[in-house]
């Protein structure tokens, strides 16, 4: 594992398919239960780490191309996330990353002063304070805090709101901690898994209007295991949220993954109208049986190294040149799109940085019909099942168990592949629609502009 640019001398040659499951290595007793991995490394298309030394400069600028081998995948997706600019240098990176470990520490020493438990290597699964802010005295629920829960208890007094509804649920990652990845031997761990509670309860704080939700930790794990650094995999998995936060806002009525869930509605409408209307007929038409996938990016349907093979190749498609930048400007936490204006008169040089997926959009100026690559994949997903759905499925709970046959066999290449037909299918269709809208509208101006001019006539005529 690694987390900085020193990577000379790890894993030169090219990895098989059984070096990728041992690098991630299942517990023995569940090795019948974790789906199977189906990615197979390709000979001479692995980003080996010496390949990487290769594409950085002698001053650090990166060229990133083609897959990644396991023992770099964190300092990769550092850049493919948007934490450092690709035209940045080692001693920027060096700096920005101390800059961020700083700031990190100083929010987990602000953390420290409300919970003393944080930072101290264990960690929270049951309740600390009473829904009305009121400290837990329960020795069995402050088992785990040792000599600091007198401290908590002082610390606890004249606690506001963001501070009680933080530590209402500072049980609750505890508690999804113990579940998160239990089959892989990293997380027997009690430091490792303490590791990943830390990242997600500071995360929980600092971005308080999200707060804290079930499935980040599905999300926020793999940078754990990936960045040796806690702060940097903090910052990562801060970047990824940066995409995926609004997935999770919620209130009462509703949750965000439901705008993904509409946009995924909208595209089989249009690319598969009879299935579309199949679904709905099954009040299925909110596609709410997709909802996990969206959430947490297909983790509990695919094995641990097949998920992070599709999330990185998802992030390549995705990739904007200018993402680091833009979150930097952006005093926002929500993902930020590319500027409109930037978009319309990029140059075909600039273009070629881009994704494959993100590029489709710029070229065809469907830039307000962006959906994430995700959207596309649940998409390809419905249309793989398309005969068994339309023939198969009388009710929602069989649109369920259909669907629910990916797992552990999904094909993340052809399901991408499918995705990317899909998109454009998508976007020459809303290109179609919007030609034909413009074309009504100038019709009906035409036909406006007649009768106003028909209207003024006697007018203008009497005029000399």
């Amino acid at each position: 594992m690694l987390c900085c640019d020193g990577i000379a001398g790890f894993f030169i040659r090219n990895s098989t398919a059984e070096e990728l499951d041992s690098r991630f290595a299942v517990r023995p007793e569940y090795q019948g239960d974790v789906p199977k991995t189906h990615f197979k490394p390709k000979v001479r298309k692995t980003l080996s780490a010496r390949r990487w030394k290769v594409a950085l400069s002698q001053d650090g600028h990166v060229d990133i191309a083609g897959g990644v081998h396991p023992s770099i995948k964190g300092v990769v997706w550092e850049f493919l996330l948007g934490c450092f600019d690709p035209n940045s240098t080692f001693d920027e990176r060096n700096e920005l990353r101390q800059r961020r470990r700083e700031q990190y520490e100083a929010w987990k020493a602000e953390c420290r002063k409300m919970v003393p438990i944080i930072g101290s290597g264990k960690f929270i699964t049951t309740p600390i304070i009473t829904d009305d802010g009121q400290p837990i005295n329960d020795p069995s629920t402050n088992s785990d805090l040792g000599d600091d829960s007198e401290a908590m208890s002082t610390n606890d007094a004249g606690l506001d709101k963001k501070v009680t509804q933080w530590k209402l649920g500072l049980h609750q990652i505890g508690l999804d901690v113990i579940r998160t990845d239990r089959a892989l031997i990293f997380y027997e761990s009690e430091a490792n898994q303490t590791k990943l509670w830390n990242v997600l309860a500071i995360y929980a704080w600092v971005d308080n209007s999200i707060g804290y939700v079930q499935g980040m930790n599905d999300i926020c794990s793999p940078m754990v295991i990936l960045m040796e650094n806690e702060a940097d995999a903090f910052w990562c998995f801060e970047r990824a949220m940066r995409r995926l936060r609004e997935n999770f806002r919620s209130n009462a009525h509703s949750i965000g993954v439901q705008s993904q869930l509409s946009t995924l509605a909208g595209i089989m409408k249009a690319v598969d109208p009879k299935l579309h209307q199949h679904l709905e007929e099954l009040d299925g038409g909110e596609y709410l049986f997709a909802l996990r996938m969206l959430m947490v990016l297909f983790r509990r349907e695919l094995s641990f190294v097949d998920a992070l093979h599709l999330w990185e190749v998802m992030w390549a498609m995705e990739y904007n040149p200018n993402i680091f930048t833009l979150y930097e400007m952006s005093r926002s936490r929500s993902n930020v799109g590319a500027d409109k204006n930037v978009a319309s008169n990029i140059d075909s040089k600039l273009l070629k940085q881009y994704g494959k997926f993100e590029r489709k959009i710029i070229e065809t100026g469907q830039t307000e019909q962006k959906s994430p690559l995700a959207v596309f994949l649940v998409a390809s997903v419905l249309e793989t099942k398309n005969k068994r759905l339309l023939t198969e499925a009388k009710g929602p709970d069989d649109v369920v168990e259909i669907v629910g046959d990916i797992t552990a066999h999904l094909d993340v290449k052809k399901a991408l592949n499918d995705a990317l037909n899909i998109q454009e299918k998508y976007l020459s269709k809303a290109s179609a629609s919007l030609s034909c809208l413009l074309i009504r509208g100038s019709k009906y101006i035409v036909k406006v502009s007649s009768s106003a001019f028909a209207l003024l006539y006697p007018v203008i005529g009497s005029i000399p």
